[in-house]
């Protein structure tokens, strides 16, 4: 079912190992163009366009595009106990976690009465999506609005599909989920529509355009991101899932390929890949998989997914090579399976689960930490979600008589090198009796 990628015997510079790197580029590129005209509809066409891509996508027809107040109170009086008490106890971890994420104001005296000042602002207004489709996904309203309410955003407005199953509703627990945190703007709009409609804004239904788009999704959702970015700001692309394990023969075989399948059900297009230097735990994760794939109950999805041409078991000669081989990947989830971690050479990943107890699956749910976070090798550049992801560093510059008076020689000089003299003019005329 997994694709083998032999790369022993080879000696492989950085370029050639991220050109071994399982992609599935086509895939990517396909949603890029959809998106931008899905983009470019709503940005044109408002509420029109969001009621024709609910029948076309959703299969839903004549709903509400903006939730009702009862429906937030239904659903959280029909959440299940223990759903509520996860949900609970992930909101908890997830704000302790971020809290520490909010960098303090800084002053810096550069001389006396020469003061620079650097503090942090949120954004005013943050739209949220979260997914809604082959899979639900209450947890991702915790992981986008706790950060943000940290942050201290004003304004919190999030979008989620409407259910064919639930007539045209957004699914319960993601409302339930929104209620437990006191976000009560809501919509039901589903892909990279939901992007477009929090960027561009829809009168018709009243939702104001917000500053910042986050949230995970699928490559359409991912794609949207990039069309609409510098129009608002965006967190990381987080398109389909993926995980890279890299492992060596202390790893239970049993234990990589759960974790394996564990992210292969969200998406067909999910990532799967375990790169190893142990040709006997590369067969033995090969055989589980093939096992415990078909028992699961999204049995389909996973198999998809593990067979896609973004999937794979990568056998290199050395760990060496595996970690470089990761650095090259920059994935989204990274297990280490090591006797020896050696976790700080592990530069490129959204976030790192170190140990046959630390699964992706943890950090999806209560790990405390965030599962929005970068994928399509972004990782190399971009980091996962967080509450810095609504702040903007604000520098705040005071400078007295005498303060300015020492540098303003330099102010001149450079002004002058650069051909701008009203730059320095700027500053001597403070000085002109």
């Amino acid at each position: 079912m997994l694709r083998t990628i032999d790369l022993r015997g080879r000696a492989l510079t950085p370029a050639e190992l991220l050109a071994a790197v399982p992609r599935a580029g086509v895939a990517r590129a396909d949603a890029l163009t959809a998106a931008a005209a899905i983009v470019s509809d709503v940005a044109e066409r408002g509420e029109a366009a969001l009621r024709e891509q609910a029948a076309r996508f959703d299969r839903v027809e004549g709903h509400a595009l903006r939730v009702p107040a009862e429906h937030f109170d239904e659903a959280l009086a029909g959440l299940d106990d223990r759903v509520r008490d996860a949900l609970e106890e992930a909101i908890s971890r997830v704000r302790r976690a971020s809290v520490a994420q909010v960098p303090p104001a800084q002053r810096t005296e550069l001389a006396p009465g020469a003061v620079v000042e650097q503090r942090w602002r949120p954004v005013g207004r943050a739209g949220v999506y979260v997914p809604g489709g082959k899979a639900v996904y209450p947890s991702s309203v915790v992981m986008n609005v706790v950060p943000a309410q940290v942050a201290g955003v004003a304004r919190i407005a999030l979008a989620s599909p409407p259910q064919a199953d639930h007539a045209g509703r957004v699914h319960p627990d993601i409302l339930a989920a929104a209620r437990l945190l006191g976000v009560d703007e809501f919509y039901a709009v589903g892909g990279a529509g939901a992007v477009a409609a929090f960027a561009h804004g829809v009168p018709e239904i009243g939702l104001d355009p917000v500053d910042v788009v986050t949230g995970p999704g699928n490559n359409f959702v991912a794609s949207a991101k990039r069309v609409v970015a510098g129009f608002v700001g965006v967190d990381s692309e987080a398109g389909a899932t993926e995980i890279l394990i890299v492992a060596d023969a202390s790893a239970d075989p049993r234990l990589v390929a759960a974790d394996l399948i564990s992210q292969a059900e969200h998406d067909e297009q999910a990532s799967a890949v375990l790169v190893t230097d142990s040709p006997a735990l590369a067969d033995a994760v090969a055989s589980q998989v093939e096992t415990r794939v078909v028992a699961t109950r999204n049995a389909d999805r996973a198999m998809e997914a593990l067979r896609g041409e973004q999937s794979a078991i990568v056998l290199v000669d050395d760990v060496d090579t595996a970690i470089a081989f990761s650095n090259a990947y920059a994935p989204e989830h990274l297990e280490v399976f090591l006797e020896d971690p050696q976790v700080d050479r592990f530069i490129n990943a959204g976030a790192v689960f170190v140990g046959a107890y630390s699964p992706v699956s943890l950090g999806d749910y209560l790990a405390g930490s965030n599962h929005v976070l970068p994928t399509g090798g972004q990782a190399r550049f971009s980091s996962g979600l967080s509450a810095s992801t609504f702040l903007r560093p604000q520098q705040v510059i005071h400078y007295r008589r005498d303060a300015l008076a020492d540098v303003a020689d330099g102010i001149v000089a450079l002004a002058e090198a650069e051909a701008l003299p009203a730059h320095g003019e700027a500053v001597t005329v403070r000085f002109e009796a």
